[in-house]
């Protein structure tokens, strides 16, 4: 069975992992006799969003306490995170991979990467063991990769004229396609950069978690 590791970023698409994007992400993997382990770094998250009205609260959250509910509760420290354990990683998206995993929310071209999150995502791609990176989350890979990594977040040009800035290729593609970098056995798809529903980023991410497990 293979394994696999998901990062998420706690809970909510404004300041934690986009919810629908990590249970398509768990189903297909259940649904292709993967398993997972789901991580998250113990540390407070940017800021907390009322995701009803979208104000910004004064009150704090702890990004791994948040990412339980979403795992259920089986989550871990990003910290016990061992590249060599698993046969490949996947990120789903949300703004809080932007703004807790990273800074690219704020930075843009000049964002620097959680160091933790750096060091897990550098031992995959050392070990030469297949990722995955949907939505925003594809803003982390030149902070990991080597200049020319291909990548894509879809068709926004102000993003993707960043993240080529920092090095990447980007890629433009549809809501229910993905861009592979064979090279370095990447793999990234839209999700709910474009998506206007469940069902058109389910089918992205379907087909990400497909070469993703190929891979492995």
């Amino acid at each position: 069975m293979k394994k696999v590791a998901v990062i998420l970023a706690g809970s909510g698409v404004f300041d934690g992992s986009e919810i629908n994007e990590v249970v398509l992400t768990l189903l297909h993997l259940t649904k292709a006799s993967a398993s997972y382990q789901c991580f998250a770094p113990d540390k407070p998250q940017h800021h907390v969003i009322n995701h009803l009205t979208g104000a910004t609260e004064a009150n704090s959250r702890n990004v791994l306490q948040e990412s339980a509910r979403i795992a259920r509760g089986e989550v871990q420290a990003l910290t016990e995170l061992q590249a060599a354990q698993f046969d490949a990683l996947i990120i789903p998206g949300g703004f809080g991979v932007a703004k807790n995993l990273c800074d690219f929310a704020f930075k843009g071209a000049a964002a620097s990467i959680d160091a933790e999150v750096k060091r897990v995502c550098t031992e995959f791609a050392e070990q030469g063991k297949p990722a995955g990176y949907m939505c925003i989350a594809p803003a982390l890979l030149p902070l990991v990769y080597p200049a020319g990594i291909k990548l894509t977040i879809g068709n926004d040009a102000d993003t993707a004229a960043a993240l080529q800035q920092m090095g990447a290729e980007h890629i433009e593609c549809t809501v229910d396609d993905i861009v592979v970098d064979a090279e370095h056995k990447v793999v990234t798809t839209p999700a709910y950069m474009l998506a206007q529903s469940v069902a058109e980023a389910d089918v992205g991410i379907g087909k990400l978690v497909t070469q993703v497990l190929a891979w492995s």
